[in-house]
């Protein structure tokens, strides 16, 4: 039986993934990642190591499914998980932006707010403009 993946090419790819693992890990260690988000990466970290170290599964599932080459099933697993990261990241940007939207609406509301409190004092000042008290609460703004 020949082997699917050289021997040198298993080794240089198992250093590449032991050094994406500690990207990630450092990126992590160094709050550039969220929690949730590196899960994701060192999944798929997981899932190229187990496929680098059992290239049979990659035989096995190709037969499975109808795949006539290595190389083409390994594309669309790639693929697919580039879209689960894309779909992951717009989920993201869309709760974000969900995010925003609401704390400009609650900055609105308490300008708003903000504004209507220094009229009422503003005009509450000018009706007892003679009186000491008005004089201190202002100056203590």
């Amino acid at each position: 039986m020949t082997r699917i993946i050289p021997p040198r090419l298993t080794m240089v790819l198992i250093l590449a993934i032991v050094f994406y693992f500690i990207i990630i890990l450092s990126l992590l260690k160094h709050r550039m990642l969220n929690m949730k988000y590196t899960l994701l990466w060192l999944l798929t970290g997981v899932v190229m190591l187990i496929l680098v170290i059992k290239p049979m599964i990659v035989v096995q599932f190709k037969g499975l499914v109808g795949i006539t080459d290595n190389m083409n099933l390994l594309f669309i697993v790639f693929i697919g998980f580039l879209i689960m990261l894309v779909l992951s990241l717009t989920s993201i940007a869309s709760r974000q932006q969900q995010r925003i939207t609401r704390l400009i609406q609650a900055q609105g509301l308490l300008e708003k707010r903000v504004r209507e409190l220094e009229e009422s004092v503003i005009s509450g000042d000018n009706e007892v403009s003679g009186n000491a008290h008005s004089d201190n609460t202002v100056d203590n703004k």
